[in-house]
């Protein structure tokens, strides 16, 4: 994670890395047997599933309010969106961007930077894709109980409300 730079507890991620990152989150998502999609997951059950080896992904949601339990390893940083979309390049060859009234994150009740990344990424049947995103990153935690707050509001009826009880292990 080569633009990674630990900063007070939080991860600063470049735009290069921010969009590399957005896009294995892609992936992440969609490599998920049916029944076990985490952005769907409404408890944390399937959070474990198929994640990298260097860092943790947290799912976002479909809208909504959303409480999830899970483990995390010690030594991983998190990534997680707030806000994001992606969309192939047959719907528009222009990156869309969602409206944003309110995006915030806490890590027990210390906000958090967000950083917004817009790229082009290849699907895993190679379709070329816009990525577009408000995203949170966390260096890697000590071993405890955390609890992470995500709230966002396009201002146009979408709503994210999802709380993550972490246990770093």
């Amino acid at each position: 994670m080569s633009e990674v730079v630990p900063d007070g507890g939080t991860w600063r991620i470049g735009a290069r890395e921010g969009v590399a990152l957005s896009a294995r989150w892609w992936r992440w998502v969609w490599s998920a047997p049916e029944g076990c999609d985490p952005v769907r997951d409404a408890t944390g059950r399937h959070a474990a599933l198929n994640q990298p080896e260097d860092l943790w992904f947290l799912a976002g949601t479909y809208g909504g309010r959303v409480v999830r339990r899970c483990e995390v390893p010690s030594g991983r940083p998190l990534f997680f969106p707030v806000l994001n979309r992606q969309h192939a390049f047959e719907y528009s060859r222009e990156p869309a961007a969602m409206p944003v009234a309110r995006a915030e994150a806490h890590l027990n009740g210390v906000p958090l930077p967000l950083e917004e990344f817009q790229g082009v990424f290849r699907s895993p049947l190679w379709v070329r894709r816009h990525s577009w995103g408000l995203w949170g990153a966390v260096a890697p935690l000590s071993p405890g109980g955390y609890v992470l707050e995500i709230r966002a509001d396009s201002g146009r009826g979408f709503r994210v409300d999802t709380t993550y009880h972490l246990t770093v292990v």
